[in-house]
Formats: structure tokens, C-alpha cells, sequence
């Protein structure tokens, strides 16, 4: 408290006498700051308001902007391309870009491996040698040292932007069928070869979308999507999943409709997977991102019936494993926490389970290797593993490297070693061996990366939100960093969705923690850190909740010194680009600069795009009731930017071949910003053409957008150099 107090009289000190040689300096950078902001002033291309009108309820809701959402006209199109320039112009100003573009470039390059698998005769691995676009699939016979590449999703197209989505083998791992990503978008092919050979056996399976591909033995495999829809592929309403299976050889109008083709069965997401042990098809079908339906049936008796696991959607429920006639079941029904559950497969309802790992305080993600399960549990969104055998009993918990997020353990019931990748903010992911008999471990490919982990700290707090919640946050920034409010700060944050932000090492991230910038992730409500009571706290009508945790984060930042508001900039994608949208419009004072990412920002109409309609388990929609509408309508980003308020500095990134959250909402957001804010914080868009939500990016675009994003925040929290110059 002293220090806090001797800071406070110095500022005053300082503030009140112009003579003093800190006051001259402030003077200065006030008016270096206010030269340039002149010299980036920005005019925006002009936006043609329509004159549609929406009712809900009795309620007119104005919507100038609707013809933005039609992806395929030229208006579009020509809008898309003005706002480019203008942004792209407003970024290459920006003096020390190009430093940051070359030290992510740097950092970038170094090789990348991932933990091997095996299949047939062959030991499978991806590989990035530092700058390729895409990773490369190579192979080594077993017991052999020569590689050779696999697939190389980089000669797929010539500027890199399609992706190797999904790769699965047959059981004897003599075929492959792989899915590729075409700019971006969430619609597939896919592709099946002979394993040894690397020949295409048949045509591409088009149309394909949110599938997995799991093959039943040799013989052909299941996968899922939508019928095309009419209208835009990229933005029409998606909403009957089918379940198909496809026998070899035979073209993809002959595949076998397995599930959802009947009005009964009609749902958003069904998905469908085979048993390691070849004996049962488990079929999941939702309506929304949270609870599901479960059936199975068995592959081994010809005609089998669908034998009903679970029928209502009030949990999260599927099909760990299946052995000896047994299924083990992982779920969170009367477990918000999980738990996993043994039945016998004759008469898997619900009324015969009995627990093998009961529920615990904590979040159980668990996977299965080498004969065992490892239950992996949250401690307040750091990894405890343990292992059991299939009887329950507990093995040993697994001695982690350190403190942060532990993912693997999964493999085939005959592995001799087991994999596991290690990380946290401010150590790159390094991949250890497991001995499943000792549960010994040892590093198997520690990561190049030019970054020295020594020199930096993560620190895990928890400050209470509006409601008096006490939410974690985990702080990372080089040791010896002053905290006097002065410190380039990006606060990172999601929740929704029951997704968990666990510390992980990102490259970029790495760079901005070596600029001197501070990296902030909140724990919100609606994540998954605490099971399903924390989520449901994040949802509809509780919303809101949300919103009020990262408010509460970026005041305990700032009341604690670690920046200030002129030295705070909010970050998140998708979910998290709506958590930013909601908070720069709720609290604009609050923040410098604004980072909503591929963000859901109409939430009167997110529900009518692509399966919009099955996020509405964590929304709600206008349609449901006049309260729900209102709530809605309370905090919905494109609605609640007022004439004349002073927003922060805003850069709002899209892809416009995003089918997931269609980029209409970033484009009436933008149009809204650039029509009614006030003051000269730019209100720019960055469009990415070419691409789609994120996944598959290419490593170049993705530098250059990193470049890009963390030069704007920069330049607008007043630097004309790097902070660590």
C-alpha cells in the first residue's frame, strides 16, 4: 500500500508542475500523439444505408446494413475491396510494422513435430520445417530410419490457402482417407488413397461438412454433412445433419443414408464413429453445441437395431471405448463435472450405469492408451493426469514437467509408449514419451523455438467480477517488469461455449511478450474450467455475466498496475469477438484499442446463418421470447454503437470465406462504427479473402495478420517505436 500511495503523490507532483522535466516530456508526447493521430486520420468509404425494418414482438428494429449480408453481390464485393484499402493504407503507415513482421517471421522459423502414430507398418508424423504454409505428413517403416513425405497439404494449391483438415486410416492401416479444407471454408472433400502407394482409389466425396471419417474395417467408412443449401454455400441456413456410410468403389450418390434423414431424426449436428473393436457404430445428435442423443448399434449382427443410449439432450454424452461386451461412457449427466460410467452393451440405458471414475470438484477430459484410461482434470485450468485400469482402480498421477496444459495420452490398446505434448504462455510445447507400465517420462522432441522461456513468468490470479464471483486469470510478462501502469497489455478472453482456455504457447504471443507487452487470460463464465455450472452461469440470460467478468479483468489490471487504460487492448475471436464487441460498446472508456476477431456481433440474426441456430443453447434467440429478445437486443454489438461515443482504436478481422460465423457480422459492425463513433480512433476492418474461421491458415497470412494486429495496437496506444526500444 505504501508503494501504491508514493506513486500516486509523485503523479500528482509531476502533474501539477510544468517546470518539472517529466511534465515537458508528457507535454511532448501529447503532441506527438495528437500529430499523429492527424496524419493517420482515416475516411472511410462510404456505406449505402437500405431501408430494411425488422419487428419482434411490436418491436422495429432497423437493419441498413442487411445488404451486407449477401456474400455473393458485387455491391459486396466492391465494399469489401474499399474497406481493404483503406485499412491496408492505414496499417503500412504504421512505422515499425515491418520490425514485427520480421521478428514473427524469425520466431516462426524453426522445425515443428508433432508426436507420431502408428498405422500398419508405417509410423506417421506432421512436419514443419519453420515457414511452410501447412504442415507435411511424413512416414518411417517401423523400425526404420528414411522418412518420406506422406501428403503435402503445401501442393495442394499454389498460394497455400487449401488445408489438410482430417486424417484417418483403415484398420490394417493399408487406406487412408484425408479431408481437405478448400480458403478456408467449413465444407469438405474427401480424398481416399491406398496407404501404400499414396493412388487415388476413386473420386472425391464433395459436400461435406462438420464430419468426422471413421471407418468400419477396410471395407468403407461414415462421414456427415448437410444438403447443399440453396442460395450462398457460405452463408445459407444448414440445419438437417445426415449420417452417411460409404462402401469403397462405389460412387458417393450410392452412399447409405444411416441417420437423420427422416423428420424424426432431423437434428443439427449428428456425427457417427465406429469402436476400436470394430463392434459398434455410436451415433451422437444434437440441436445445439451443448446435449446430445446417443445410440448405438451393433456392427457385428446383420440387421441390427438402433438401441437408444440416451434420448433428451440435457447432457453431454458419448462412447469411450467399447471392450469385452462393455461400453465405458464418459458423460456429465448427474455429473456437471464428468464422470465415466461402465454398462454392459446389451442394455446400455442410463438406469444400468455404474461409475468407474466417479465425479470429483474438478473437470475430467479423459483418454484412452496402451489399455488404460488418463483422466485428465482441470485444477483451476491447470492439467492433473491420472491413470486407471479398466476396473476403476487408480494407477499413479502422472509427474507433468511443470505447471500448464497436458494433452495426448490416447492410443491404440497395444501401444508400448504413449505420447504427450507439455505447455504453457511461456513455454513451447514439448512432446514427452510415456512408459504406460512405470509411467515414467522422457522428452521426445523438445521445441526449437528462439524463445528463452528463463526470462519470463505466468501468474495466476483471481479478482472478483460485478456479482462478487471470483474469476482466474493467468498474467504473463518478462521478469523484472515494472508494474507502474505503463505496460502494453493484451487482454486474451472467450467464454462460452464450455471452452476452456488452459495455458498454451503461441508464437505470436511470444513476440509480444518479448516487445515488453504484458498477456492477460481471464477464466470468464460460460467456459468450461469448472464443469457445467460454470458454462450454464455464461449462458442466455446470463450472458451478461460474461460480459461483467472481463470488465472486472481489465479493472483489476489496470487498478493493480500492470497497465493502464491507455495501455489496454481487449482480444478474442469468434465467441470472443462478440465478448469484445459487448464490452467496447459497454465500457468504451475502458479500453485503448479493440481486437473482435471473426466475432458473432448481430445477435438478432446470428441464428439464420450456415448452424448459427445451434449455438443457440449459450444465446438464446429474438425468436424465443419477447425477455429473450430484449436481452439480446441489450447487448448486441451491431445494435448498441451510439452516435458520437468515443470508441477505442478498433480492428476488426475476417475471412470472407468464414461459412462458421459468417462475415456479415464484422461488416455491419464495422458499417455501424464508422457511421456513429466520435473522437479519431480509426474504426477499421481487415478482410482476409481467401479464408475462412481460422483453421488451416496459412503461416504466412498468419504472420502478416499478427503484423498487423499487434502494429495497429501499438501505433494507437501512442508508441512511435517498439516498446523494448
Amino acid at each position: 500500500m505504501k508503494y501504491v500511495l508514493s506513486a500516486v503523490a509523485v503523479s500528482v507532483l509531476v502533474a501539477c508542475s510544468p517546470a518539472q522535466n517529466d511534465s515537458s516530456q508528457t507535454a511532448e508526447t501529447q503532441q506527438v500523439e495528437k500529430q499523429q493521430a492527424g496524419s493517420m486520420q482515416v475516411k472511410y468509404p462510404e456505406t449505402r444505408k437500405g431501408d430494411t425494418v425488422d419487428t419482434y414482438f411490436d418491436t422495429k428494429v432497423k437493419d441498413p446494413y442487411r445488404w451486407l449480408e449477401d456474400d455473393r453481390s458485387a455491391e459486396t464485393e466492391a465494399w469489401v475491396e474499399a474497406q481493404n484499402e483503406v485499412t491496408f493504407n492505414h496499417l503500412e503507415k504504421i512505422p515499425f510494422r515491418d520490425k514485427i513482421e520480421k521478428r514473427l517471421t524469425e520466431l516462426w522459423n524453426y522445425e515443428k513435430v508433432s508426436a507420431p502414430f502408428k498405422e500398419g507398418d508405417y509410423t506417421y508424423y506432421y512436419k514443419n520445417d519453420g515457414l511452410q504454409n501447412q504442415y507435411v505428413v511424413y512416414r518411417k517403416k517401423n523400425d526404420s530410419d528414411e522418412e518420406e513425405v506422406f501428403l503435402d497439404p503445401n501442393t495442394f494449391s499454389e498460394d497455400g490457402t487449401t488445408s489438410l483438415a482430417q486424417l484417418t486410416f483403415s484398420e490394417d492401416g493399408k487406406l487412408a482417407a484425408y479431408s481437405i479444407s478448400e480458403g478456408g471454408s467449413d465444407w469438405r472433400k474427401i480424398i481416399v488413397i491406398d496407404a501404400e502407394t499414396k493412388e487415388r482409389l476413386e473420386d472425391p466425396l464433395v459436400d461435406v461438412k462438420f464430419s468426422g471419417i471413421s471407418w468400419k474395417g477396410n471395407e468403407g467408412f461414415y462421414y456427415s454433412s448437410y444438403d447443399k443449401p440453396e442460395g450462398s454455400e457460405l452463408s445459407a441456413k444448414t440445419d438437417q445433419h445426415k449420417l452417411y456410410y460409404h462402401e469403397l468403389g462405389t460412387p458417393q450418390s450410392d452412399d447409405e443414408l444411416v441417420f437423420g434423414g427422416t423428420d424424426a431424426q432431423k437434428h443439427r449436428y449428428v456425427g457417427g464413429y465406429v469402436t476400436d473393436d470394430n463392434q459398434f457404430l455410436v451415433i451422437s445428435a444434437a440441436n445445439s453445441t451443448s446435449g446430445n442423443k446417443l445410440f448405438i448399434k451393433d456392427l457385428s449382427k446383420e440387421d441390427a437395431p438402433l438401441v437408444t443410449v440416451v434420448d433428451d439432450y440435457d447432457s453431454d454424452v458419448s462412447v469411450l471405448d467399447s471392450e469385452d461386451g462393455k461400453l465405458y461412457i464418459e458423460t456429465n449427466r448427474e455429473a456437471p463435472n464428468g464422470r465415466v460410467v461402465v454398462v454392459d452393451a446389451g442394455a446400455p440405458q442410463e438406469a444400468n450405469w455404474s461409475d468407474l471414475i466417479p465425479e470429483t470438484e474438478h473437470v475430467l477430459n479423459p483418454t484412452t492408451g496402451a489399455g488404460y484410461i488418463f483422466a485428465e482434470y482441470m485444477v483451476d485450468a491447470v492439467s492433473q493426469v491420472k491413470q486407471f485400469d479398466y476396473q476403476g482402480k487408480e494407477i499413479r498421477q502422472i509427474d507433468l514437467p511443470g505447471v500448464g496444459s497436458a494433452g495426448g495420452f490416447g492410443g491404440k490398446d497395444d501401444a508400448e509408449t504413449l505420447y504427450y505434448s507439455f505447455t504453457n504462455y511461456s513455454t513451447p510445447q514439448t512432446i514427452y514419451a510415456l512408459n504406460p507400465d512405470t509411467g515414467e517420462s522422457t522428452v521426445y522432441e523438445e521445441s526449437g523455438a528462439d524463445f528463452d522461456s528463463s526470462n519470463y513468468e505466468s501468474k495466476q490470479v483471481f479478482y472478483t467480477s460485478k456479482d462478487g464471483t471470483q474469476v482466474p486469470m493467468i498474467i504473463t510478462y518478462k521478469k523484472g517488469t515494472e508494474l507502474d501502469g505503463s505496460n502494453p497489455t493484451i487482454l486474451y478472453g472467450y467464454g462460452g461455449f464450455n471452452i476452456s482456455l488452459t495455458p498454451s504457447f503461441s508464437i505470436a504471443n511470444a513476440a509480444w511478450l518479448e516487445m515488453g507487452g504484458v498477456y492477460a487470460v481471464a477464466n470468464l463464465r460460460g467456459g468450461g474450467e469448472y464443469g457445467k455450472a460454470w458454462h450454464d452461469a455464461g449462458t442466455k440470460m446470463q450472458k451478461q455475466n460474461v460480459f461483467d467478468d472481463f470488465i472486472a479483468a481489465a479493472e483489476y489490471l489496470i487498478d493493480e498496475d500492470y497497465t493502464s487504460k491507455e495501455k489496454l487492448a481487449i482480444r478474442g475471436g469468434s465467441n470472443g469477438g462478440l465478448l469484445v464487441g459487448a464490452t467496447m460498446t459497454q465500457r468504451p472508456d475502458l479500453f485503448a484499442v479493440a481486437l473482435p476477431a471473426v466475432g458473432v456481433l448481430d445477435m438478432l440474426r446470428y441464428h439464420t446463418f450456415t448452424a448459427g441456430a445451434g449455438w443457440a443453447y449459450d444465446y438464446g434467440t429474438a425468436e424465443d421470447s419477447k425477455e429473450m429478445f430484449q436481452y439480446l437486443l441489450n447487448y448486441s454489438p451491431v445494435h448498441n454503437v451510439e452516435q458520437g461515443v468515443e470508441y477505442p482504436a478498433t480492428l476488426i478481422t475476417t475471412g470472407d470465406h468464414d461459412d462458421r460465423v459468417v462475415p456479415a457480422h464484422s461488416f455491419k459492425f464495422a458499417a455501424e462504427l464508422q457511421d456513429k463513433a466520435g473522437g479519431d480512433a480509426p474504426q477499421l476492418i481487415r478482410i482476409e479473402t481467401n479464408a475462412g474461421h481460422g483453421a488451416g491458415t496459412p503461416v504466412s497470412k498468419t504472420i502478416e495478420q499478427y503484423s498487423d494486429i499487434f502494429g495497429f495496437t501499438l501505433y494507437h496506444m501512442g508508441y512511435q517505436s517498439l516498446p523494448n526500444e
